[in-house]
């Protein structure tokens, strides 16, 4: 085969994009991988784990400031080194980033640095960083761009006031006061970064709570606890325009009649995400995209276009890089004649704020609508391991379909809730019952055993409440 023609080129280096171009490697395929900044996508470089390392790093410095004492355990001169902080995080991702090539050489993948631009169904012309331009070809072609920060009218994106979640990760000090436009999963977990390090972190929402896909009581359940750790919330209320003119942010709210205006540091924008198809030639190619500009996809993961595939935040719905790297497994064995599938139904959701908020299934309001069901309920403060940790703050919440006893939801608001959802996500892609859990065996003393007891607790069985 000749050095610009390949089986299957993927665009995109992200979580989908590179899983899938292993993934098709293992099956035989001969892979390039296209990639115009870096490889392992923003998860890996500017989302997923440098937030993380952040997360981390800043809740134990919440530990040892006000909980380690509890436990017999003086610290005393506690500060923070932030740029020893920003070091560390920006290492982690070197070598995760660094590992994500290892992996390419190891499966004999192509990587290929530049801008792809699909130049019609089986040929990508790439322009490289010094503005050279290459044309490859490939059987197949399988977008996987992702996604980028939503600007809103009134807030443009700066990069110094006005911050995406990307800015949000490299704040060169820490802000007095810091507004977080949007009560989303990244609005509150870089709000709780910052909030831990000392800033006045104050939350703007247009709806009435946070997490608004999640489940309604356990959404609330964390917001009272954020409000406990220092973060301030506004609901029902549209940030409408920033003036940065005096060397801070002076920002224009709206709730209802009344208007204001709330100065700060800086203010992170985190209303959403929007389809990255910037160069891609999609239109030119024929590939349909729909009002919002996600990619339209069969359920084969082909585009309008025969031969040309996507996956992953372009294609929308779930935006999560756990979704991207099924899609781009499933997409690519069914291209090389497998059985490849993907079951949304059992894709689970996770909040790194602390504690953590985990989810697979349905919520409460989504199942009640489809049938009479059954809830179990079972308080962190009773299980002895979180109280042995010191981490009695949440509950675990089971429902249950009330006929037949089907697992359709669990939700988990506890510290290591993101490990603990493991568990539940297998029972709802075996079709488990709520009885299942129930009389599974769960270590004690573990954090788990709260699931145990939540399946019980909805037949009224639950031993420890």
């Amino acid at each position: 085969m000749a050095n610009n023609a390949f089986d299957l080129i993927v665009i995109g280096a992200g979580p989908g994009g590179y899983v899938a171009a292993i993934r098709a490697a293992q099956l035989g395929m001969h892979v390039a991988c296209v990639e115009r900044e870096y490889l392992g996508g923003t998860c890996l470089n500017v989302g997923c784990i440098p937030s993380k390392a952040m997360l981390d790093s800043t809740h134990r410095l919440a530990d040892a400031q006000h909980h380690l004492s509890r436990r017999g355990i003086s610290v005393q001169g506690i500060s923070v080194d932030l740029p020893a902080m920003m070091k560390f995080k920006t290492d982690v991702v070197k070598k995760m980033s660094d590992g994500v090539g290892f992996l390419f050489r190891k499966n004999n993948i192509t990587h290929i640095a530049g801008a792809a631009r699909i130049a019609s169904a089986g040929n990508v012309e790439v322009t490289a960083n010094d503005d050279t331009k290459a044309t490859y070809s490939a059987g197949k072609i399988l977008i996987a761009t992702g996604s980028a920060p939503i600007s809103i009218k009134g807030l443009p994106f700066d990069g110094k006031y006005v911050l995406s979640s990307t800015e949000a990760l490299s704040i060169p000090a820490i802000p007095k006061k810091l507004i977080v436009v949007g009560g989303g999963y990244i609005g509150v977990e870089l709000g709780s970064v910052w909030a831990r390090l000392g800033s006045d972190v104050h939350v703007i929402e247009f709806l009435d709570r946070i997490l608004p896909p999640s489940d309604t009581e356990m959404a609330l359940a964390l917001q009272k606890l954020l409000q406990k750790q220092g973060l301030k919330f506004q609901f029902n209320t549209t940030a409408e325009s920033v003036d940065t003119s005096s060397g801070t942010v002076k920002l224009k709210w709206k709730s209802g009649d009344q208007t204001g205006v709330e100065e700060a540091d800086a203010v992170l924008v985190a209303v959403g995400r929007r389809p990255v198809t910037d160069g891609l030639g999609l239109a030119e190619a024929g590939v349909a995209t729909d009002a919002r500009g996600y990619v339209i996809v069969n359920g084969d993961f082909q585009t309008s276009v025969p031969g040309i595939y996507a996956i992953g935040d372009v294609i929308g719905g779930l935006m999560l890089a756990h979704k991207a790297e099924e899609e781009g497994i499933a997409a690519v064995e069914r291209m090389a004649g497998h059985a490849g599938h993907v079951n949304y139904g059992a894709c689970p959701s996770v909040v790194y704020t602390h504690p953590e908020l985990a989810a697979v299934g349905l919520t409460e309001q989504q199942a009640a609508a489809r049938g009479p069901i059954k809830i179990g309920k079972f308080p962190l403060a009773a299980n002895g391991r979180a109280r042995g940790m010191d981490e009695p703050d949440g509950l675990v919440k089971i429902i249950g379909d009330a006929k037949t006893d089907r697992l359709l939801g669990v939700h988990i608001l506890s510290a290591h809730a993101s490990d603990m959802i493991a568990e539940a996500t297998i029972a709802i892609e075996f079709a488990a019952s709520v009885e299942d859990l129930a009389r599974a065996f769960h270590a004690h003393p573990t954090l788990p055993e709260a699931i145990k007891e939540a399946a019980l607790a909805a037949d009224k069985g639950a031993i420890h409440i």
